[in-house]
């Protein structure tokens, strides 16, 4: 089975370079399954409606996120609607909206889609990611599923490898996001779990992770917060990791791919 994973789509040139390339990389890679990272959908922070219906027309068959899912509030009944695919990350309280989990069947096959997010140097007080992770796994060891596929959003990168190598052999893939900086990290564990710390993001390349560099520049010369508002214009670089698996679950191989497009041309 083949896996095709997004990371960070960041505001409007997020969303148009997915529609851009998707169509390419499905003719290409011919993936039986496309998941992204969407938690900066709506101008970098948050989910609404109208942007997240653009990706999942585009193509993107399940949505991840993170810890800004809930910038906007809009995201709420969208996370409430069983019916769109949408998830938030799992360790939230239990009574917060929406799933951290699904399954989504290709066929006779399924796959488990899990969302977990990190705790470390987050303002947030979650629960344990790992013991999450293991409770969620109890719940659907009877499932024949024919992948696992975890995203871990998270800061720290010590935080996502011990996550990788707490889950080897028991999940398919864990793939990073959040720091929307791609990293050289992609491996198969010993126990057979794809791994990357972080995929990276779909948005400005010439920005700081998204947003307008001046701004991010006026802010470290100068010590005062500006506004963070400003996504960055111009050619946007699209990070994604290819997934194959067996028929046990276990990967085969995990591949990055990164491609820059201007979507002036």
């Amino acid at each position: 089975m083949k896996i095709l994973f997004f990371g960070d789509i960041i505001g409007r040139p997020g969303r148009e370079a997915i529609k851009e390339i998707l169509p390419q990389w499905k003719k290409k890679y011919q993936p039986d399954l496309v998941l992204a990272n969407g938690e900066n959908l709506a101008h970098g922070l948050g989910v609404s409606e109208r942007t997240l219906k653009e990706v999942l027309e585009a193509g993107v068959d399940l949505i991840t996120s993170g810890n800004h899912i809930f910038d906007k509030t809009e995201a709420i009944p969208l996370l409430e609607d069983k019916e769109i695919s949408l998830l938030r990350p799992a360790n939230y309280p239990p009574m917060v909206p929406g799933r951290g989990c699904q399954i989504i069947e290709i066929g006779i096959k399924k796959i488990l889609v899990i969302n977990l997010n990190g705790r470390l140097f987050f303002k947030e007080s979650l629960d344990c990611p790992f013991r999450e992770a293991d409770r969620i796994l109890e719940e659907y060891e009877d499932e024949k599923t024919a992948a696992i596929i975890v995203d871990f959003h998270a800061e720290a990168t010590s935080e996502k490898v011990v996550m990788g190598h707490y889950l080897d052999g028991r999940v398919s893939a864990v793939l990073g996001t959040h720091t929307h900086i791609p990293t050289a990290d992609d491996k198969i564990l010993p126990a057979g779990t794809a791994y990357i710390s972080d995929i990276g993001m779909v948005g400005p390349a010439y920005s700081v992770i998204g947003i307008d560099k001046d701004v991010i520049i006026k802010e470290f010369l100068t010590q005062i917060r500006q506004k963070k508002g400003e996504i960055a214009q111009g050619p946007v670089e699209i990070n994604a990791v290819l997934l194959e698996t067996d028929n046990q679950g276990r990967a085969k191989k995990i591949e990055r791919l990164r491609e820059i497009i201007d979507l002036a041309n």
